[in-house]
């Protein structure tokens, strides 16, 4: 059993901070890249407020492919360029949406999600898949997350390479 001190009322950089540390204890030496992603959508799922889905996709030859995740069943294939998952596939770039409403062609896993973030997950140039946080709040992703989230999938993603 794993036990974290994550300061869940920290600022969002602490709160970061502290993440990546759990993260890299958490995935450090493991070389199972399913288990990575599992623990990984976990830690994400406990400690970060206000989401309604935390997880995966996989890249695939066709495009993603469901990972694992906390949260509701969800869509298990998306193709590379549609909606907010697969658009952060095919330009690398990760996606903060305010509102998933306004987003052309989103693809709606669960009717409750207001807000995405979308962060792809690259190693070595290539894409391993992208890491997919949804909350049912309007706006609930801001800079600091995007950058928080980065850094995590820097840190993951060559542990589950390969996957």
């Amino acid at each position: 059993m794993y036990a974290f001190a994550v300061e869940t009322g920290a600022d969002k950089p602490a709160l970061y901070h502290d993440l990546h540390q759990a993260l890299d204890a958490l995935t450090a030496g493991e070389p199972d890249a399913i288990a990575n992603m599992a623990n990984a959508a976990a830690l994400l799922w406990q400690y970060l407020p206000d989401l309604n889905w935390a997880g995966f996709y996989r890249a695939d030859d066709d495009g993603l492919v469901l990972g694992p995740f906390q949260g509701k069943a969800a869509c298990i294939r998306i193709a590379y360029g549609k909606g907010v998952c697969g658009t952060a596939a095919a330009t690398l770039e990760a996606q903060c949406i305010a509102d998933v409403n306004a987003f052309p062609g989103h693809i709606a896993c669960d009717a409750a999600s207001a807000s995405e973030l979308v962060v792809p997950i690259v190693v070595d140039g290539a894409l391993v898949g992208v890491l997919d946080l949804d909350s049912p709040t309007p706006g609930r992703f801001d800079a600091e997350d995007v950058a928080g989230c980065t850094a995590l999938m820097a840190l993951l993603g060559p542990r589950i390479a390969g996957a």
